[in-house]
């Protein structure tokens, strides 16, 4: 007896990315369903709620300096699988996150186009230098003073959006922005258009150079700097700005290490000092804070003798936290477990690579 499609459509929804791009070939019908926006949205909700999140390896690079695209790692197993790429041997800068199963690429010489990256399909789409990225090589900025891509998408209306949020004084953009009383300028890629558009006005809180911004929910997030250091919101959907206060932090203190993650579709901040490591969740309703970790470094070094810092990536196996040690050569993931209060070393780079590391699921999405 032949299913229905309604059940047939329910069975695959539930499968791999992989799997589902050869069942494209079965016929017209399965193929329409496969590539319909419906279904894909489907197969990701399925599979963010079927386990953890996979990890992704950017500019890899290895000791005799052999530089690759990507790799992506399962948690549990032992290797990194090489992606290949049309843009080996170059290497980029990538946003902090995934959104939607899609990564967003730059390359900082700018000897390579902007591409937004699904790795799994290895669907690309490229757009062109933002004004930041030109005006960037002329001044010929200092690291420290650089900014990095933002990448989220509008939760409204379902469009992907690339983000500039520069500080205008490092650009020495002083005057052009009086008018509006702007510390910032802020650019956003329109993919409808192809091009590059100011938002006006952008933020007056100045931010933090050289951070990731992070992308809960429709918003990307920065630090503020200067005198009080705030979370700054920039709503992708309304395209304007608000601040939240971080009254657990003091910027001015020299041996405090802080940090902004996603940590399982929550905003949290990270704060290190000494030999603690404290991890707050941010409640929007409210505007509170509340601490959910609390992790002892001494124990983690004693059982992981390379690690110095951790870095949080994600919550796995719905309550163990997953990290990124900081380790000066090559990539560590470990693996917190808040009720024993230890440690195990869940993967380590045999060919002591070093890469940027971020999670991702797996989907078949692309801009349309």
């Amino acid at each position: 007896m032949e299913l229905p499609h309604d059940v047939i459509e329910n069975i695959l929804e539930r499968l791999d990315v992989k799997a589902l791009l050869k069942f494209k070939l079965v016929s017209k019908q399965w193929y329409s369903t496969i590539q319909s926006r419906w279904f894909q949205k489907r197969q990701l909700i399925h599979r963010k709620q079927s386990g953890n999140p996979d990890i992704l390896l950017v500019s890899v690079c290895d000791k005799s300096y052999s530089i690759e695209a990507m790799r992506t790692l399962v948690l549990g197993s032992s290797a990194a699988v090489r992606i290949p790429t049309p843009w080996e041997n170059s290497l980029f800068d990538v946003a902090n996150n995934s959104c939607d199963g899609l990564i967003c690429l730059n390359d900082a010489l700018l000897s390579n186009p902007n591409m937004v990256v699904n790795p799994t399909t290895r669907w690309i789409r490229r757009f062109p230098y933002s004004t930041y990225q030109q005006l960037r090589m002329r001044r010929k900025l200092k690291p420290w003073q650089k900014a990095n891509l933002g990448f989220g998408k509008d939760v409204v209306n379902g469009t992907f959006k690339p983000v500039w949020l520069y500080n205008s004084y490092e650009l020495r953009l002083d005057n052009k922005n009086k008018n509006n009383n702007a510390a910032t300028v802020c650019e956003v890629f329109d993919f409808s258009i192809d091009a590059w558009r100011l938002v006006v006005p952008a933020s007056p809180y100045p931010i933090i150079p050289c951070q990731h911004p992070v992308y809960l929910d429709g918003s990307l997030h920065w630090f503020t700097s200067k005198t009080e250091t705030m979370v700054l919101c920039f709503d992708l959907h309304n395209e304007s700005f608000q601040v939240f206060k971080t009254p657990f932090l003091h910027h001015q203190d020299f041996y405090r290490v802080f940090g902004m993650c996603n940590l399982d579709d929550r905003l949290c901040v990270y704060e290190q000092k000494w030999d603690d490591q404290v991890i707050w969740s941010f409640d929007s309703e409210h505007e509170t804070w509340k601490k959910i970790y609390s992790i002892d470094l001494i124990t983690i070094t004693s059982s992981i003798p390379t690690c110095v810092t951790v870095k949080p990536l994600a919550v796995v196996d719905k309550e163990k936290l997953l990290m990124v040690s900081g380790a000066d050569f090559g990539v560590e993931l470990l693996i917190y477990d808040p009720k024993t209060k230890t440690c195990e070393l869940a993967f380590t780079s045999k060919d002591h690579i070093t890469a940027d590391r971020l999670c991702y699921f797996q989907s078949l999405i692309s801009i349309v």
